[in-house]
């Protein structure tokens, strides 16, 4: 379910950070480029959770 949450925000927050650089430009939103941003930011987040940043016990 942590996966399904995070690739949930991963695109909510994209698209709106990319609407909002879009309107600030003045062009139409870019959302092949906001979905692309969306998985990147997705994996890095599963590779520090599982990976990088365990918990020792």
């Amino acid at each position: 379910m942590k996966y399904v949450m995070t690739i949930f925000w991963a695109l909510i927050i994209s698209l709106v950070v990319g609407y909002v650089l879009a309107s600030m430009e003045g062009s139409s939103l870019n959302v092949p480029g906001a979905l692309a941003v969306a998985a990147i930011f997705s994996i890095v987040v599963f590779i520090l959770g599982d990976g990088i940043l365990k918990e020792e016990n």
